[in-house]
Protein backbone atom coordinates (compact mmCIF):
# COMPACT_ATOMS: atom_id res chain seq x y z
CA UNK A 1 0.00 0.00 0.00
CA UNK A 2 1.34 3.45 -0.89
CA UNK A 3 2.37 6.04 1.67
CA UNK A 4 0.55 9.40 1.82
CA UNK A 5 3.46 11.81 1.36
CA UNK A 6 1.42 14.86 2.29
CA UNK A 7 0.02 13.63 5.58
CA UNK A 8 2.09 10.66 6.67
CA UNK A 9 3.72 11.14 10.07
CA UNK A 10 7.00 9.68 8.74
CA UNK A 11 7.50 12.86 6.70
CA UNK A 12 8.21 16.36 8.01
CA UNK A 13 5.34 18.82 7.90
CA UNK A 14 5.64 21.46 5.20
CA UNK A 15 5.76 24.89 6.82
CA UNK A 16 6.87 27.20 3.99
CA UNK A 17 5.37 27.67 0.54
CA UNK A 18 7.34 29.11 -2.40
CA UNK A 19 5.35 30.14 -5.48
CA UNK A 20 7.06 31.05 -8.75
CA UNK A 21 5.97 33.23 -11.63
CA UNK A 22 7.03 31.83 -15.03
CA UNK A 23 7.69 34.49 -17.69
CA UNK A 24 10.86 36.52 -17.07
CA UNK A 25 11.28 34.74 -13.72
CA UNK A 26 11.90 31.10 -14.64
CA UNK A 27 12.29 31.54 -18.39
CA UNK A 28 12.26 33.92 -21.32
CA UNK A 29 10.17 32.49 -24.17
CA UNK A 30 11.76 34.70 -26.83
CA UNK A 31 8.49 36.51 -27.45
CA UNK A 32 6.52 33.35 -28.20
CA UNK A 33 3.57 34.41 -26.07
CA UNK A 34 3.19 37.82 -27.66
CA UNK A 35 3.41 36.35 -31.16
CA UNK A 36 0.83 33.71 -30.29
CA UNK A 37 -1.58 36.41 -29.08
CA UNK A 38 -1.25 38.47 -32.25
CA UNK A 39 -1.64 35.39 -34.50
CA UNK A 40 -4.74 34.28 -32.59
CA UNK A 41 -6.33 37.71 -32.94
CA UNK A 42 -5.66 37.77 -36.67
CA UNK A 43 -6.80 34.19 -37.30
CA UNK A 44 -9.92 34.24 -35.13
CA UNK A 45 -11.11 37.84 -35.60
CA UNK A 46 -9.21 39.21 -38.59
CA UNK A 47 -7.64 42.02 -36.56
CA UNK A 48 -4.02 43.15 -36.46
CA UNK A 49 -2.38 44.12 -33.16
CA UNK A 50 1.25 44.71 -32.15
CA UNK A 51 0.40 44.83 -28.39
CA UNK A 52 2.45 48.00 -28.06
CA UNK A 53 -0.28 49.79 -26.12
CA UNK A 54 -1.36 46.82 -23.99
CA UNK A 55 0.42 45.95 -20.78
CA UNK A 56 1.54 42.34 -20.84
CA UNK A 57 4.14 41.90 -18.10
CA UNK A 58 2.66 40.65 -14.86
CA UNK A 59 -0.91 40.46 -16.17
CA UNK A 60 -3.04 37.36 -16.61
CA UNK A 61 -3.91 35.92 -20.01
CA UNK A 62 -7.60 36.62 -19.31
CA UNK A 63 -6.86 40.26 -18.43
CA UNK A 64 -4.81 40.63 -21.61
CA UNK A 65 -7.61 39.11 -23.69
CA UNK A 66 -10.08 41.62 -22.23
CA UNK A 67 -7.82 44.56 -23.05
CA UNK A 68 -7.29 43.33 -26.61
CA UNK A 69 -11.05 42.95 -27.07
CA UNK A 70 -11.63 46.47 -25.76
CA UNK A 71 -9.00 47.90 -28.13
CA UNK A 72 -10.68 46.24 -31.12
CA UNK A 73 -14.33 46.55 -30.16
CA UNK A 74 -14.83 42.79 -29.80
CA UNK A 75 -17.62 41.70 -27.46
CA UNK A 76 -16.09 39.83 -24.50
CA UNK A 77 -18.69 37.09 -24.62
CA UNK A 78 -17.51 33.76 -23.15
CA UNK A 79 -17.55 32.12 -26.57
CA UNK A 80 -15.34 34.86 -28.02
CA UNK A 81 -12.89 34.63 -25.14
CA UNK A 82 -12.75 30.85 -25.50
CA UNK A 83 -12.23 31.11 -29.26
CA UNK A 84 -9.39 33.58 -28.81
CA UNK A 85 -7.61 31.74 -26.00
CA UNK A 86 -7.85 28.38 -27.76
CA UNK A 87 -6.26 30.01 -30.78
CA UNK A 88 -3.57 31.49 -28.57
CA UNK A 89 -2.71 28.08 -27.10
CA UNK A 90 -2.53 26.51 -30.55
CA UNK A 91 -0.14 29.18 -31.79
CA UNK A 92 1.85 29.17 -28.55
CA UNK A 93 2.92 25.57 -29.03
CA UNK A 94 4.21 26.42 -32.51
CA UNK A 95 5.88 29.68 -31.52
CA UNK A 96 7.70 28.11 -28.58
CA UNK A 97 9.45 25.85 -31.05
CA UNK A 98 10.37 28.73 -33.36
CA UNK A 99 11.74 31.27 -30.89
CA UNK A 100 15.08 31.25 -29.13
CA UNK A 101 14.04 31.40 -25.51
CA UNK A 102 16.09 30.37 -22.51
CA UNK A 103 16.01 29.52 -18.85
CA UNK A 104 16.97 32.40 -16.61
CA UNK A 105 19.88 32.29 -14.12
CA UNK A 106 19.32 29.93 -11.20
CA UNK A 107 17.09 27.45 -13.01
CA UNK A 108 16.70 24.56 -12.61
CA UNK A 109 19.24 24.60 -9.75
CA UNK A 110 17.07 26.48 -7.27
CA UNK A 111 14.15 24.12 -7.85
CA UNK A 112 16.37 21.13 -7.16
CA UNK A 113 17.66 22.76 -4.00
CA UNK A 114 14.17 23.58 -2.73
CA UNK A 115 13.02 20.04 -3.45
CA UNK A 116 15.70 18.88 -1.01
CA UNK A 117 14.34 21.00 1.84
CA UNK A 118 11.83 18.87 3.78
CA UNK A 119 9.87 21.83 5.15
CA UNK A 120 9.36 23.62 1.81
CA UNK A 121 6.54 23.16 -0.68
CA UNK A 122 6.91 24.59 -4.19
CA UNK A 123 4.31 25.67 -6.72
CA UNK A 124 3.37 28.22 -9.36
CA UNK A 125 1.54 31.51 -9.26
CA UNK A 126 1.37 32.75 -12.81
CA UNK A 127 -0.71 34.84 -15.16
CA UNK A 128 -0.51 32.04 -17.72
CA UNK A 129 -3.41 29.78 -18.44
CA UNK A 130 -2.71 26.37 -16.92
CA UNK A 131 -2.23 24.82 -20.37
CA UNK A 132 0.05 27.67 -21.43
CA UNK A 133 2.14 27.19 -18.30
CA UNK A 134 2.49 23.50 -19.12
CA UNK A 135 3.59 24.23 -22.69
CA UNK A 136 6.21 26.77 -21.62
CA UNK A 137 7.66 24.67 -18.82
CA UNK A 138 7.75 21.55 -21.00
CA UNK A 139 9.57 23.42 -23.79
CA UNK A 140 12.40 24.32 -21.42
CA UNK A 141 12.56 21.06 -19.45
CA UNK A 142 10.95 22.44 -16.29
CA UNK A 143 7.70 20.49 -16.25
CA UNK A 144 8.93 17.75 -13.90
CA UNK A 145 9.57 20.31 -11.16
CA UNK A 146 5.87 21.14 -10.84
CA UNK A 147 2.64 19.19 -10.64
CA UNK A 148 -0.30 19.67 -12.99
CA UNK A 149 -2.49 16.83 -11.73
CA UNK A 150 -5.54 17.16 -9.49
CA UNK A 151 -3.27 17.93 -6.51
CA UNK A 152 -1.28 20.62 -8.34
CA UNK A 153 -0.03 23.47 -6.18
CA UNK A 154 -0.49 26.81 -7.83
CA UNK A 155 -2.81 29.32 -9.40
CA UNK A 156 -3.33 30.33 -13.01
CA UNK A 157 -5.25 32.73 -15.22
CA UNK A 158 -7.99 30.09 -15.40
CA UNK A 159 -8.75 30.94 -11.75
CA UNK A 160 -9.23 34.70 -12.18
CA UNK A 161 -8.44 37.53 -14.57
CA UNK A 162 -7.24 39.53 -11.53
CA UNK A 163 -3.75 38.48 -10.46
CA UNK A 164 -4.35 39.78 -6.94
CA UNK A 165 -7.02 37.11 -6.49
CA UNK A 166 -4.74 34.19 -7.34
CA UNK A 167 -3.00 33.85 -3.96
CA UNK A 168 -5.92 32.21 -2.11
CA UNK A 169 -6.26 29.57 -4.84
CA UNK A 170 -2.58 28.62 -4.53
CA UNK A 171 -2.73 28.60 -0.73
CA UNK A 172 -5.83 26.37 -0.69
CA UNK A 173 -4.31 23.90 -3.15
CA UNK A 174 -1.13 23.73 -1.08
CA UNK A 175 -3.26 23.06 2.00
CA UNK A 176 -5.08 20.24 0.23
CA UNK A 177 -1.84 18.72 -1.10
CA UNK A 178 0.11 18.81 2.16
CA UNK A 179 -2.46 18.94 4.92
CA UNK A 180 -0.83 22.13 6.21
CA UNK A 181 -2.30 25.61 6.56
CA UNK A 182 0.57 27.82 5.41
CA UNK A 183 0.70 31.09 7.36
CA UNK A 184 0.80 34.17 5.10
CA UNK A 185 4.22 35.14 6.47
CA UNK A 186 5.56 31.74 5.40
CA UNK A 187 4.41 32.11 1.79
CA UNK A 188 6.90 33.55 -0.71
CA UNK A 189 5.69 34.78 -4.10
CA UNK A 190 8.59 35.22 -6.51
CA UNK A 191 8.25 37.27 -9.68
CA UNK A 192 9.76 39.96 -11.87
CA UNK A 193 7.08 42.68 -11.82
CA UNK A 194 5.39 44.98 -9.31
CA UNK A 195 2.20 43.02 -10.05
CA UNK A 196 3.79 39.94 -8.48
CA UNK A 197 4.62 41.98 -5.39
CA UNK A 198 1.07 43.37 -5.22
CA UNK A 199 -0.27 39.82 -5.51
CA UNK A 200 1.85 38.81 -2.51
CA UNK A 201 0.73 41.80 -0.49
CA UNK A 202 -2.92 40.99 -1.23
CA UNK A 203 -2.60 37.90 0.99
CA UNK A 204 0.07 39.34 3.35
CA UNK A 205 2.70 37.00 1.91
CA UNK A 206 6.37 37.80 1.29
CA UNK A 207 6.93 39.46 -2.07
CA UNK A 208 10.23 38.48 -3.69
CA UNK A 209 11.30 40.54 -6.69
CA UNK A 210 13.74 39.31 -9.33
CA UNK A 211 15.12 41.92 -11.73
CA UNK A 212 15.29 39.56 -14.71
CA UNK A 213 12.42 41.19 -16.60
CA UNK A 214 11.65 44.75 -17.62
CA UNK A 215 11.60 46.12 -14.07
CA UNK A 216 14.70 47.26 -12.18
CA UNK A 217 15.66 46.54 -8.60
CA UNK A 218 14.58 50.07 -7.71
CA UNK A 219 11.13 49.57 -9.24
CA UNK A 220 10.63 46.31 -7.39
CA UNK A 221 11.78 47.85 -4.13
CA UNK A 222 9.43 50.80 -4.68
CA UNK A 223 6.59 48.32 -5.18
CA UNK A 224 7.19 47.06 -1.64
CA UNK A 225 9.13 43.87 -2.25
CA UNK A 226 10.37 42.23 0.95
CA UNK A 227 13.41 40.90 -0.91
CA UNK A 228 14.93 41.79 -4.28
CA UNK A 229 17.57 39.86 -6.23
CA UNK A 230 19.29 40.67 -9.51
CA UNK A 231 18.67 37.04 -10.42
CA UNK A 232 18.49 33.69 -8.65
CA UNK A 233 21.90 32.37 -9.69
CA UNK A 234 23.30 32.37 -6.12
CA UNK A 235 21.02 29.54 -5.05
CA UNK A 236 22.47 29.07 -1.58
CA UNK A 237 22.46 32.81 -0.96
CA UNK A 238 18.84 33.18 -2.04
CA UNK A 239 17.68 30.30 0.16
CA UNK A 240 19.63 31.64 3.11
CA UNK A 241 18.38 35.21 2.65
CA UNK A 242 14.77 34.05 2.47
CA UNK A 243 15.23 31.93 5.59
CA UNK A 244 14.10 28.74 3.91
CA UNK A 245 16.86 26.54 5.32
Amino acid sequence: MGVDLSRGSAFPLKTKLVLFDIDQTILHSGGAGEKALTHALRDRFGREEDLGNIEIAGKTDLWIARRIFEAHGIEPRPENVELFLNGYLEHLKTELGRNNGRLLPGFPEILRALAGLPNVAVGLLTGNLRRGAELKLARYGMLDHFSFDAAAIGAFADDSHDRNRLGPFARQRAREAHGADFAPGDIYIIGDTPHDIACAKAIHAKGVGVATGRYSRAALEAAGADFVFDDLSDVEGVIRTLGLA
